[in-house]
């Protein structure tokens, strides 16, 4: 799976996290290192990097810039699931590690 050049928003997350259905992630991928910028509403801008797996799994960390100003970074693990469209759902489990430290569950769809 590769996951160069594709546009991911949220269409779920726990209370604890800042994305929003307004965030963008757009996403580049080189071998097995995916990289990726987003933004939207609550944040200012963000950056993950990680590593994909042979099924398409995701291993990455995270660190955005909020709308208060603050600085936050966790680490996450991405699942895909192939939608009847062809399009990519990942079911991602993640944990700050900054501020509280709280855990939380997100669905990103490629748009």
């Amino acid at each position: 799976m590769n996951y160069n050049n594709k546009i991911f928003r949220p269409v779920y997350s726990t209370e604890n996290g800042e994305t929003s259905e307004e965030t963008i992630f757009h996403y580049k991928q080189n071998g097995p290192i995916l990289s990726c910028e987003y933004f939207g509403l609550s944040i200012i801008k963000g950056h993950l990097i990680g590593l994909v797996d042979q099924n398409g799994n995701i291993d990455m960390s995270y660190h955005q810039i909020n709308n208060k100003n603050e600085i936050m970074t966790g680490v996450c693990t991405s699942k895909p699931e192939i939608l009847s469209n062809g399009k990519i759902r990942l079911h991602e489990n993640w944990q700050w590690t900054s501020g509280d430290r709280s855990k939380g569950q997100s669905i990103l769809e490629e748009q």
